[in-house]
C-alpha cells in the first residue's frame, strides 16, 4: 500500500510539475533543441533530457537534418554518460562522428573526437583515449583553430599524468593556459589548472603550488556559476591536496561535500572518488576499521558503473588495511588483485606510447617500462614479505598442532587447491560464455542477413513478408545474445533496455519512426535467458502484428509496452496500441504462424492471455516464472 502511494505521489508530482512548466515538453525540432540547450545540464532534469533527446533523434530523422541529428546524439550520449551506462555513450558519440564525417564538418569532428576521449579517460583506456585527441590536434592544427589546439594541449596533460609523466604533463598545461588566456576562454582554463594540479601534486610534492592551481580552478567555476560535476572534480582534487599537506579535516570536508552534492544529484559514478579518497584519509591517520567500508565500497561501484580508472588504487588501499588488521589472507587476495589490476593498468599505459599516432610527439615504450621498474620491485617486495609472513603463521600453527589434527590438515590443503582450480575453471568458463554468446551473436547476424538477401530477391508479397517476419524473429534473439556478452551479468539481461532495442529495430524494418511511438512503461527488470527470449519473441510478433494491420494507410499511433513482476513467481506483459483494433484472433490476415508461435511461447512459460480491443487492441499475459537474481 504505501508503495503504491509513494507512485501515486510520484505521478502527482511529475503531471504538477508539467502543467506549471509546460515548456519541459517542447513538441517542434527547434522548440525541443533549444530546451535541450538550456536543460542539459540540470540534473533535476535528468528523465526530460532522455526523453526529448530521443525526440529530438527521431523529428531530425523526419525532416533529414544531420546537423541537429548529430546534436541530438551529443545529448543523448551525455544523458547516457551521467545516468546510464558508458558503452551506450560511445556509440551514440560514434553515430555524431560518423555524422560530422560525411558532412566533412571538420570542427565539429574535432570536438566530438575530444567528447569520446573523456570517455576512454573514465574507463581507463588510455590507449584510445591518447589516439582521439591527436585526431583532434591534427584537425585543429590544420584549421588554425586555437581554442581547440590548446584543449588538446591540456587533454595530453591530462594523459600524460595518467602515464607518471608529471613535468611534461604541466608542460602541457602551461602551453594550454598561455593560449586560453590571450583568447579568454576561461571555462577551459578552469579544467586546464585543474589537469596542472593534479600532475603538480606528484612533482616532488609541489603542494602549496598545486593549491595554488586548483584555488585557481575553483574560483573561475565559481565566477562562471559551475556548481555541477566540473566544480566537484576540482573540489576533490583540493582535498587531495589538503590530504597530502595533514590538513585531514580539509579534505574529509570536500571529499564529504562532494559526496553528499553526487548523492543528491543522484550521480552514483561520482561517488567513487569521495568514497575512496575519505577511506584513505582514515588509512593515513591510522584508523584502519573506520577506512575500510569506505573502500570496499568504492570498489563495488567501480564495478557497477564501469569507472574502472582508480579500481587498482583501492585494491591497494584495502590490501594495506587488511595488513593492519591482521588479517593476511584477504590481504594477500586483495594485493593480488591489484597487482593484476595494475599490470593492466601499466600494459594500457606502454601500448598508449606505441600507439603510432603518439610516436609522433612521444619516446615510446622505453620510457614507460622505465619508468616502472622501481615500482615492480617495490611491489615484488611487498608480495615476497606477505609471503613471510603468511609461511611464519603456517609454521607456527603446524608447530603447536597435535599428530591428531595433521589429517584434517592436509585435507584442508587439498580443498584449498580444488577451490582454487573450481575458481579458474570459472574464470574461464565465464570468457567462454561470453565468447559464446558474442558467436551466437554474429551467427543470428548472419542468418538475419541471408534472410534479409533472400527476401529482397522475392517478388511474391505474402512471401517476402514471411521473410522479414523471420528475419525480426533471428533479430530478437541476437538482440538478447548481444546483451548478454556485453552486459555485467552473464546470465540475465535489462528487458526495458532489450525492449527498446527491439522496438527500434521493428521500427526501422517498416520504416514507421516517423508515424508510431513507442514505448515501454516499465521499471528496470532483469530476466534470464531462458525466460527473456520467449518474451522477447512474443513481443516482436505482437510488435510486428501492430505496425502491419493497426496503422493502416500511414495513420499514426502508438504502441505500449509493459512487463512487471507483480509478486515473486508472477510476471505480467502487456503490449496495448490506440489503433484500429481488429475482430478475431491476434493476426486478422497471414498464415497465422505469428498467432501458434505466441501461444506455444505462452505455454512454455506456464503462462495465459488475455486479449482485449477497445479503441485499439490490447494483450496481456500472465507467466509464472522467476525472474533473474
Amino acid at each position: 500500500m504505501t508503495k503504491k502511494l509513494t507512485l501515486l505521489l510520484v505521478l502527482y508530482g511529475t503531471l504538477n510539475a508539467l502543467a506549471q512548466n509546460p515548456d519541459s515538453n517542447p513538441s517542434s525540432l527547434d522548440d525541443i533543441m533549444s530546451w535541450l540547450a538550456s536543460h542539459s545540464s540540470n540534473v533535476q532534469d535528468s528523465t526530460m533530457l532522455g526523453i526529448n533527446s530521443r525526440k529530438a533523434v527521431v523529428l531530425s530523422k523526419q525532416s533529414n537534418n544531420q546537423n541537429t541529428l548529430a546534436e541530438s546524439y551529443h545529448y543523448l550520449a551525455m544523458y547516457h554518460k551521467e545516468y546510464s551506462k558508458l558503452d551506450s555513450a560511445v556509440y551514440y558519440l560514434n553515430n555524431v562522428k560518423n555524422i560530422y564525417t560525411g558532412l566533412k564538418d571538420d570542427l565539429n569532428l574535432a570536438n566530438t573526437y575530444l567528447d569520446i576521449k573523456a570517455f576512454y579517460t573514465i574507463k581507463a583506456d588510455y590507449n584510445q583515449a591518447k589516439s582521439y585527441v591527436y585526431k583532434a590536434l591534427n584537425i585543429y592544427e590544420k584549421l588554425s583553430y586555437q581554442k581547440g589546439i590548446a584543449q588538446c594541449y591540456a587533454h595530453i596533460g591530462d594523459l600524460l599524468y595518467y602515464e607518471n609523466n608529471y613535468n611534461e604533463a604541466i608542460r602541457h598545461c602551461n602551453k594550454a593556459i598561455n593560449i586560453q588566456k590571450e583568447i579568454d576562454a576561461k571555462e577551459d582554463l578552469a579544467l586546464t589548472y585543474r589537469f596542472k594540479a593534479n600532475s603538480q601534486l606528484f612533482t616532488g610534492f609541489d603542494l602549496e603550488n598545486a593549491l595554488e592551481s586548483i584555488n585557481a580552478s575553483i574560483d573561475l567555476y565559481n565566477e562562471l556559476g559551475e556548481t555541477g560535476t566540473p566544480m566537484m572534480a576540482s573540489v576533490n582534487w583540493r582535498g587531495n591536496i589538503y590530504k597530502y599537506m595533514e590538513r585531514y579535516d580539509d579534505a574529509i570536508s570536500d571529499y564529504q561535500a562532494n559526496y553528499d552534492n553526487s548523492k543528491k544529484l543522484g550521480l552514483d559514478r561520482y561517488l567513487i572518488p569521495s568514497l575512496g579518497n575519505i577511506g584513505h584519509v582514515y588509512i593515513m591517520q591510522g584508523n584502519y576499521e573506520d577506512a575500510l567500508p569506505y573502500n570496499l565500497k568504492a570498489i563495488e561501484l567501480i564495478k557497477k558503473t564501469g569507472s574502472a580508472r582508480n579500481l587498482w588504487e583501492n585494491y591497494m588501499h584495502v590490501s594495506e588495511i587488511y595488513e593492519s588488521l591482521g588479517n593476511h589472507t584477504k590481504a594477500l587476495y586483495y594485493h593480488q588483485l591489484y597487482a593484476s589490476e595494475l599490470e593492466s593498468f601499466k600494459d594500457n599505459i606502454i601500448l598508449s606510447l606505441e600507439n603510432k599516432t603518439q610516436s609522433e610527439y612521444e619516446v615510446g615504450q622505453k620510457n614507460a617500462t622505465i619508468l616502472f621498474q622501481d615500482e615492480k620491485i617495490n611491489q615484488q617486495k611487498r608480495t615476497k614479505v606477505l609471503y613471510i609472513i603468511l609461511t611464519g603463521l603456517l609454521a607456527i600453527i603446524l608447530f603447536g598442532v597435535i599428530y591428531n589434527f595433521r589429517k584434517n590438515q592436509k585435507r584442508n590443503q587439498k580443498l584449498e587447491v580444488l577451490n582454487s582450480e573450481l575458481d579458474t575453471k570459472n574464470k574461464q568458463n565465464e570468457l567462454l560464455l561470453k565468447e559464446i554468446h558474442h558467436r551466437v551473436k554474429n551467427n543470428l547476424e548472419l542468418v538475419k542477413s541471408l534472410i534479409a538477401l533472400q527476401s529482397a530477391q522475392l517478388e511474391d508479397s505474402p512471401t517476402k513478408d514471411a521473410m522479414i517476419a523471420s528475419q525480426n524473429r533471428v533479430q530478437s534473439m541476437g538482440i538478447i545474445h548481444q546483451k548478454l556478452y556485453q552486459g555485467e551479468n552473464l546470465g540475465s539481461i535489462d528487458m526495458k533496455d532489450y525492449f527498446l532495442n527491439l522496438s527500434d529495430g521493428i521500427l526501422d524494418t517498416f520504416n514507421a519512426e516517423d508515424k508510431v511511438k513507442i514505448e515501454c512503461a516499465m521499471d528496470r527488470l532483469e530476466l534470464d535467458v531462458d525466460t527473456a527470449v520467449p518474451i522477447g519473441l512474443i513481443v516482436n510478433e505482437l510488435l510486428t502484428n501492430a505496425l502491419k494491420y493497426a496503422f493502416p494507410k500511414d495513420s499514426k499511433g502508438q504502441i505500449e509496452i509493459s512487463l512487471a513482476q507483480s509478486n515473486s513467481d508472477t510476471l505480467t506483459l502487456k503490449v496495448i496500441d490506440n489503433g484500429v483494433g481488429k475482430t478475431t484472433g491476434i493476426s486478422p490476415k497471414g498464415t497465422g504462424f505469428g498467432s501458434q508461435l505466441i501461444k506455444l511461447l505462452t505455454q512454455q512459460l506456464n503462462g495465459n492471455m488475455e486479449e482485449k480491443i477497445d479503441n485499439g487492441t490490447s494483450v496481456s499475459f500472465e507467466f509464472k516464472i522467476k525472474s533473474a537474481a
